[in-house]
């Protein structure tokens, strides 16, 4: 069954490009009926240009304000080809402390900083026997989701790596590996999956229809800020037990562990569903899981790159080196993309939500979302994001942003405002909380 695995690859391989336009135009060829439209090259400039003020909370920190130039460039052929350059630079106007350059330091003071100019690099397809991607990785899942789910590289202010996502085919066997930073030793994983119809009987008319898949991801922890290394595994079956044009409905149960940690385990079982039409994309998981010797599914999730340093809730300490609560809890997920006309690759979408919770059975909640909708003819595009770690619980976190973009005089030029807290990673593994605002206009051929 190809839905399952397509609907996999396209959250990597389009959501990563989140970036991308909010609206790029369907430049239709020359001649439709000499070439297809997926052969057409479809491109995109835009600047926008920011006052961006960095502001510390609860008196820790300093404040600074930058001019932020950000300039993009997106070029894009059909599904096997997409190019996204681009990088926000930060050009000191106050604060900073004393020896401050005219550039914050932050941005580019190693190597995995500079991997922030690209922003996607795409080559190949779902249906290609072999892929790549690079580029930033938002909301992130690795195949089962039972290792990596719904993952950032970008949520560390100061960290701005670029990752790596490679998936291939070859017979029955399905491979999707990642890095969560091409220039730096640090989140890496594969995930293996076997059909098993096509190993007994043959190449079945419905691929990947039930499944055996074996996951491991490690953390090497020596860029974006030293922090202890960690190794998971994960062994997962899943069975699509009803397949229709438009969607499908599939069974899954799994069970991992820490290696070299015998006591720390965890099993999960539970139902998805995905749907797909020209106007509507969209996933529902719901999942039971039970939690042992400090093992939990999801460990490389939303709240990873601030949980590496300082874990949510009343430990101070890594995550690596953190005791998880046994117990059993349950979890629920739903992406959901539809647009009133059709949907488009390159994010031209009346409506997008992304919601991951999961209430734990000695009351901690965690959730992560993020809603974006497009108004008035899609002259007004609204996002609002955030995360909330270990709710009800001392020592809770929470991180939200929010973004609104006008476009008036036809559409090609828009007022953008942004806004949200922060929190900054320090050398003495500590969260050092902030706030940032920006407000400015930015200029493109979108239209």
């Amino acid at each position: 069954m190809r839905m399952t695995r397509s609907w996999a690859v396209w959250l990597w391989l389009l959501s990563p490009v989140a970036a991308w336009a909010e609206d790029v135009p369907e430049v239709q060829p020359v001649d439709e009926e000499r070439r297809p439209l997926d052969d057409a090259w479809r491109s995109l400039l835009r600047l926008d240009v920011t006052t961006l003020a960095l502001l510390p909370r609860a008196g820790v920190g300093m404040d600074a304000g930058f001019v932020q130039v950000e300039p993009t460039l997106v070029f894009e052929r059909g599904e096997e080809f997409g190019l996204n350059l681009g990088a926000p630079v930060r050009l000191r106007l106050w604060g900073g402390g004393e020896g401050a350059g005219p550039v914050r330091r932050e941005d580019w003071d190693s190597l995995s900083d500079f991997g922030q100019v690209v922003r996607g690099l795409k080559l190949g397809s779902d249906s290609a026997p072999l892929a790549v991607w690079f580029g930033a990785l938002e909301d992130y899942s690795l195949l089962s989701a039972h290792l990596v789910r719904r993952y950032s590289n970008r949520l560390n202010p100061d960290y701005h790596p670029a990752g790596g996502l490679l998936t291939g085919t070859l017979g029955p066997l399905y491979t999707e590996a990642f890095v969560s930073d091409v220039l730096g030793a640090r989140l890496m994983g594969a995930e293996f999956s076997l059909d098993v119809e096509h190993v007994l009987f043959g190449p079945p008319r419905e691929h990947a229809r039930y499944t055996l898949a074996l996951s491991a991801v490690h953390d090497w922890g020596r860029a974006g800020g030293r922090a202890p290394s960690l190794t998971l595994a994960h062994l997962d079956a899943m069975a699509v037990v009803v397949v229709r044009p438009t969607y499908e409905v599939h069974l899954s149960a799994g069970w991992g562990g820490q290696p070299g940690e015998g006591d720390s385990w965890g099993a999960v079982v539970g139902v998805g569903a995905d749907a797909m039409s020209p106007t509507l994309r969209m996933r529902l998981r719901l999942e039971v899981r039970r939690q042992h010797g400090g093992f939990r599914q999801g460990a490389f999730g939303p709240d990873y790159e601030l949980a590496r340093f300082q874990v949510a809730g009343p430990a101070s300490v890594p995550l690596a080196e953190a005791s998880f609560p046994e117990g059993a809890s349950a979890y629920g997920e739903v992406i959901l993309n539809w647009d009133a006309v059709r949907l488009s690759g390159m994010r031209q979408r009346h409506l997008f939500l992304s919601l991951g919770v999961e209430a734990f059975s000695w009351g901690r909640v965690d959730v992560d979302g993020r809603v974006e909708v497009q108004l008035f003819h899609r002259n007004l595009t609204v996002g609002v994001g955030g995360l909330a770690t270990a709710m009800a619980q001392p020592g809770a976190r929470y991180v939200v942003s929010g973004e609104a973009r006008w476009r008036f005089l036809g559409g090609n030029l828009y007022a953008l405002g942004q806004g949200g807290t922060l929190l900054f990673p320090t050398p003495e593994m500590t969260l050092r909380p902030g706030a940032f605002a920006a407000v400015g206009l930015g200029v493109d051929n979108a239209r």
